[in-house]
């Protein structure tokens, strides 16, 4: 008889005792969120302010509504992140942001509705604002990138991912706004590849095969141009003197 009062008393606890969590997190839940709860990590360059200021969050805003999902989509294409997880968080109570910056590989340029914005491109194409950009040894890029558009991202990434295994040294890229494609190469100069995307990888092998020959050659004539729009008849031309 003892026991079965033991075990309704243990129980008869255990239900106030979830009653009142549960109360205590639907009031959390409930609570409003502020600006200075917010908690980043990595990113070292954003602020709690960038978070705001490049997403749809008014606040003071009730932990409960947060769409975390809608936010990591707003955060990653306004922020040109690698990747963002946001997480709803009661102890300590608030808004948990953590973030994946992008390593800039090469300078960029852009076009946007008529303006010039200056910033820099990662290994996958993207381009990532100054603003938004970590403190990086700008003497390590060598590459710069005009005329970028999100439809060049794919193009961008075949190129840095085929100079890795490749001898050649692109300096500068060129992207017409109609996408005609130009590069520049330390000794070879100007390239001109073409509109033709998928013709990219033999495009840049043909480069890579040229330079070798020349090198085993000693070719001692200055290249002004070379013309790879047809990979099938390269034409280069010589400075005359």
């Amino acid at each position: 008889m003892k026991n079965k009062v033991k075990i309704k008393n243990k129980r008869f606890l255990f239900l106030i005792l979830f009653l009142f969590s549960t109360s205590l997190i639907s009031l959390k839940t409930l609570k409003k969120v502020n600006i200075q709860d917010i908690r980043i990590s990595g990113g070292e360059s954003l602020s709690k302010n960038d978070v705001v200021n490049n997403s749809s969050l008014k606040f003071p805003i009730r932990l409960l509504f947060i769409k975390t999902y809608f936010l990591e989509k707003e955060l990653k294409q306004n922020l040109s992140l690698k990747n963002v997880s946001v997480s709803r968080q009661l102890f300590p109570f608030g808004l948990k942001v953590e973030i994946i910056t992008r390593i800039p590989i090469a300078y960029g340029e852009r076009i946007l509705d008529d303006k010039k914005i200056l910033g820099f491109i990662d290994k996958d194409g993207v381009f990532i604002s100054k603003q938004n950009s970590e403190e990086i040894d700008l003497g390590r890029l060598t590459i710069k990138v005009f005329g970028w558009k999100e439809k060049f991202k794919k193009i961008l990434s075949e190129i840095f991912s085929d100079l890795e295994n490749y001898e050649f040294e692109i300096i500068k890229i060129t992207f017409s706004p109609n996408g005609f494609v130009t590069v520049e190469e330390k000794d070879l100069n100007t390239i001109y590849l073409g509109f033709n995307p998928n013709l990219i990888n033999n495009q840049l092998q043909i480069i890579n095969n040229l330079k070798n020959e020349f090198k085993r050659n000693n070719f001692s004539e200055k290249i002004d141009n070379i013309d790879l729009t047809d990979p099938n008849k390269p034409k280069i031309k010589v400075f005359k003197p």
